[in-house]
């Protein structure tokens, strides 16, 4: 396969799960669309060489976005993305009226204008219920004559490599006229991680274990962290910074004095803290709907509450597997797989908010360096 370059771009990028899974698959991350006002923030601290467009997708076309990130022909290799998934998810009402849902079918639309070499679309796997069917074939219409669309891969992020059970399906389609063996192609792209497991305990490890109640703002939050032991995890936990990736002021204080933001504390009434201490591992407290996390097994999915226009309500956080308080964001990031140095949000709630919404980086990574290795094999051209 051969480009000019090998940009993407990402399609409702929120914080930035898949964008840096692209840049550690060794992409180069071209444009980033995005309404939500504050994932936009995270993302651009974090992404500071992209082109971020804060638009209304439906109101796009893939030439506003190829022109605006400055794309030429030849070299865009591939459109990414998690639409909205709130209206098929499990958790939620599954309201196939839900106007998120259309979401998916503009993803495709500009998939179809854009024309790249291939498409990555992650979802969950509600989306694939009876009732969503024709909203399913209305969105790949777009792409069905010009590409494979794959067979959807289903994805266990505990299995790939990332301490957390959550499991998304992932839509992935090549261009016909690069892909001559779709079945070969999604073999390899599906091939297992291979990756040893990683528990909450190793996650967690070297974070700060007492968390003060009153440590609010984004400067208390600022702690220090200890090197977590060798291994895969660890190497995109504490290292692995693509080139233009990265807040510099953030990864100069983790880099130079282990200092990471996102340790802020929540507030607990006594009761709380001993009720929770008193929980048994994986065990739900009645009141709260909090779990508790078990040291040796996998976080569930990380629930991410809802917008200001949704309500503004904050998601059901777990309770730390050794003291009696909910996680702090940091332990929410390496949950989900980000990295020490990647900056979150200043607030917690939003900090919450768009990394339950995230695809875990390392995840991203992986599955992306398949599909480039795809895109390199003999049966593609």
């Amino acid at each position: 396969m051969s480009l000019k370059k090998n940009k993407v771009i990402d399609l409702y990028a929120g914080a930035g799960g898949l964008s840096l899974g692209a840049a550690r698959a060794g992409f180069t991350l071209a444009a980033a669309v995005e309404i939500d006002k504050h994932a936009n923030e995270t993302h651009r601290r974090n992404f500071p060489a992209t082109c971020h467009l804060d638009q209304d997708i439906a109101t796009l076309s893939a030439a506003d976005i190829l022109r605006q990130a400055n794309i030429q022909d030849g070299e865009l290799m591939g459109v990414i993305g998690g639409p909205p998934c709130q209206g098929f998810s499990s958790i939620g009402r599954r309201d196939p009226k839900d106007v998120r849902n259309k979401l998916f079918a503009h993803f495709m639309r500009i998939v179809a204008e854009a024309k790249p070499i291939f498409f990555l679309a992650e979802n969950v796997p509600g989306i694939q219920d009876d009732k969503n069917i024709g909203m399913l074939e209305d969105a790949f219409q777009y792409v069905t004559d010009d590409y494979h669309c794959l067979q959807p891969i289903v994805v266990k992020a505990s299995e790939y490599g990332a301490p957390t059970s959550r499991t998304r399906l992932f839509f992935i389609g090549l261009r016909k006229d690069v892909c001559q063996d779709p079945e070969a192609a999604r073999a390899l792209i599906s091939a297992p991680a291979e990756i040893p497991a990683v528990t909450v305990a190793y996650a967690l490890k070297g974070l700060p274990k007492r968390v003060r109640s009153d440590w609010q703002t984004e400067a208390q939050g600022v702690r220090a962290v200890e090197k977590l032991p060798e291994s895969h995890y660890a190497l995109r936990i504490q290292g692995l910074i693509p080139e233009g990736v990265g807040d510099l002021a953030a990864i100069a204080q983790f880099t130079k004095q282990q200092l990471v933001n996102g340790n802020m504390g929540t507030v607990h009434s006594e009761d709380v803290r001993k009720r929770y201490a008193a929980l048994l591992p994986g065990k739900t407290d009645s009141i709260s709907r909090s779990s508790r996390l078990e040291a040796n097994g996998f976080c569930p999915t990380l629930r991410a509450g809802t917008g200001s226009d949704k309500g503004s309500y904050q998601a059901v956080r777990p309770i730390h597997p050794t003291i009696g308080r909910v996680i702090t964001p940091r332990e929410a990031a390496r949950l989900q797989g980000f990295p020490d140095w990647f900056s979150l949000h200043r607030t917690k709630w939003h900090s919450f908010r768009q990394i339950g919404n995230s695809v875990s980086p390392i995840v991203a990574e992986i599955i992306l360096k398949n599909i480039k290795n795809a895109l390199n094999n003999d049966f593609c051209k």
